[in-house]
């Protein structure tokens, strides 16, 4: 008896014991598979984390990387996110929809979100998810700002899209003050012209004398017409016609121009002096840079009084080249030194529609010297004269002993050069003389005489 209970106890201890066992291995495989599937749950979580953290950066990078501001506003109202932009161009930082400014955005922002903006007569903007934009325009203390205000999903959720529009604003009233101002250019001799034909149409008959000095007149403003004409589709050819850039030999561009204005300038009593030009040579277009320099001459000749003198130079400096003309002129005062530049603007109108100017040399300069990637500045004083200087990228060229002279190396025609409207055309004065026969002269004699007739006023 003893044998067998001790033999019984001892299999109930190894059953127990084999229990044990299998459900001490069966929770550790357990365990390990709980592990296991935890360590992947893991995995999935960190990538999904892994992945949503690159499209937060993603996103981060566009937007950071956008001109334009962009600010989420939460459905509590409070923003959810705003890139850098949108502060610089907003102005300032704000922490939800009521703290927004100014006023005109801030409402737009609470009526998307469905609200009404107290003291607002605007109504709430009740949609259901995003709809078409709201635009706003308003001024900083430093831009003007356009603002495209989106409700979206969930609602209460509100975008607002920022642009500063300041540039553009600035090109319109450019292009409207250009439109404004070449129609009243235009209109000015186009109602002389028609204001002198119609007297002489009378005085023909009456008074011959007359006649000759409203044929001359009317010559003065029809070729005043011509240029202007001339000077604005210079600028717009400038605007958007692209050369194929080519060496140009800037000395000779100088030299040249330089020669064909001289008789002018001693006509007009003043002394033009070309000093030693250096050799130096350019990529663009020899027309372009023939038109710049003819324009700076032409300028100086004729903003400077009797007995003036006028300084053209040409100089290497560093790795560019120097154009300068300096005069003894009248000068220009120092609010208008910005604005010289602009078309049509003349710091004294009655001088410039006196020498025939017609606003637009300067800005042509302008123009040239930026598409050969240079500049143009100026510096005067008042009642003492003008420097201006362009500044244009260049490279030494191999000196010649002597300049064949006025064209030499002429692939183009100057503009200046080419033949002009009024030379292309019969001017008006021989037009009418034609037709009109005074007493006692011929119409050849009556288109003759230019020296007096360029002199000569309507009486």
């Amino acid at each position: 008896m003893g044998l067998a209970a001790a033999m019984m106890l001892i299999a109930i201890a190894v059953a127990a014991v084999a229990g044990a066992v299998s459900w001490s291995v069966h929770t550790a495989r357990d365990q390990e598979r709980e592990a296991a599937d935890a360590a992947r749950a893991r995995r999935i979580e960190q990538r999904r984390a892994d992945a949503l953290a690159s499209e937060v950066a993603t996103r981060d990078t566009v937007l950071s990387a956008m001109t334009e501001g962009v600010v989420l506003f939460a459905p509590d109202g409070a923003v959810a996110y705003a890139n850098d932009a949108a502060r610089e161009i907003l102005g300032r930082r704000f922490g939800s929809a009521q703290e927004v400014t100014p006023a005109a955005l801030r409402d737009a922002v609470l009526s998307a979100r469905g609200e009404a903006a107290p003291g607002s007569a605007s109504e709430p903007i009740i949609r259901q998810g995003a709809s078409e934009p709201v635009i706003r325009q308003f001024e900083t203390a430093r831009a003007v700002v356009e603002a495209s205000v989106v409700p979206s999903l969930p609602a209460g959720t509100v975008v607002v899209v920022a642009r500063d529009v300041t540039a553009a604003r600035r090109v319109e009233r450019l292009r409207r003050d250009f439109v404004a101002n070449a129609s009243h250019e235009l209109k000015t001799p186009v109602a002389s012209i028609l204001a002198i034909a119609e007297t002489l149409r009378h005085a023909v008959a009456e008074d011959p004398d007359a006649a000759e000095r409203f044929l001359a007149r009317l010559e003065s403003e029809a070729n005043r017409l011509s240029r202007l004409v001339r000077d604005l589709l210079e600028l717009s050819r400038l605007e958007g016609e692209l050369h194929e850039p080519a060496p140009v030999r800037l000395d000779h561009v100088v030299s040249t121009e330089a020669e064909r204005l001289r008789p002018r300038a001693e006509s007009a009593g003043l002394t033009l002096v070309v000093e030693r030009l250096e050799p130096l040579e350019v990529l663009g277009s020899e027309a372009d840079l023939a038109l710049l320099v003819h324009n700076l001459v032409d300028n100086a000749i004729r903003y400077t009084e009797d007995g003036g003198r006028i300084r053209v130079s040409l100089a290497a400096v560093g790795d560019t080249a120097e154009i300068a003309v300096d005069d003894t002129g009248i000068g220009i005062p120092s609010r208008d030194l910005d604005r010289v530049f602009e078309r049509f603007y003349r710091v004294d109108p009655a001088r410039s529609r006196e020498t025939g100017g017609t606003g637009l040399g300067l800005s042509i300069v302008r123009h040239v010297a930026g598409s050969h990637r240079g500049e143009v500045r100026v510096e005067s004083v008042l009642g003492a004269g003008s420097t201006f200087t362009v500044t244009l990228p260049a490279t030494p060229a191999a000196a010649e002993d002597e300049h064949p002279g006025p064209g030499y190396g002429t692939s183009e025609a100057s503009p200046r050069e080419q033949t002009s409207p009024e030379e292309a055309a019969p001017s008006p004065q021989t037009v009418v003389a034609s037709a009109v026969t005074v007493p006692g002269k011929s119409p050849a004699a009556a288109g003759s005489h230019d020296d007096r007739r360029r002199t000569s006023n309507v009486s």
